[in-house]
């Protein structure tokens, strides 16, 4: 074999292996993720009336897991009354010690905590991602001058489900816990 043939393929190997090792931004947008908070058994979960990011998310292939107005614990669907022991530490036996609201059923877990990108934003340098299928971009973290200006913008949000203010204070799992949508 020639060497510029050696060479051509090598070449090739190399930009198929770093084409299999590289992560688009999108790929597993919409996968299911805990926010690490909920690693603390002191923390009560998230209020419906606000966004989180965990930028760097190990759970993610795009790392970074999205909380877009969502009531409690992704752990705990019933939520519970301090010391009760209903929700426990993902992945341990160990009790949550606080208050935790139980999911409203118009913004349950797969609709309002997944795996997203950012989108859009104020930086006209930084790298955002397209939307998948099944997804919008959406603005969902103002500017307020905090420091923050790497996840202020906009985040691919499921079709269908961007919040309203009319969803909060709806039916909870507490109160149905039958249905389907309180399946953590």
């Amino acid at each position: 074999m020639s060497i510029k043939k050696r060479v051509l393929l090598g070449t090739l190997g190399i930009g198929a292996l770093l084409t299999a090792f590289s992560c688009n931004q999108t790929d597993g947008v919409g996968d299911p993720c805990v926010p690490e908070s909920e690693l603390d058994p002191t923390k009560n979960g998230f209020a419906i009336d606000e966004v989180s990011v965990e930028a760097r998310s190990v759970q993610c292939a795009s790392r970074l897991c999205l909380v877009n107005h969502f009531q409690g614990r992704v752990s705990c669907p019933l939520g519970q009354t301090a010391g009760d022991g209903t929700c426990l530490v993902p992945g341990t036996t160990e009790p949550v010690t606080v208050d935790v609201k139980a999911w409203d059923l118009d913004r349950p877990a797969d609709t309002a905590v997944y795996c997203s990108c950012r989108c859009d934003g104020p930086d006209a340098n930084a790298r955002y991602c397209d939307c998948p299928d099944g997804f919008s971009c959406q603005p969902l973290i103002d500017d307020y001058g905090m420091g923050q200006q790497g996840l202020v913008g906009s985040y691919c949000v499921r079709d269908g489900t961007v919040y309203s203010p009319t969803q909060a204070g709806g039916p909870t799992c507490a109160d149905m816990p039958d249905d389907p949508a309180c399946a953590p």
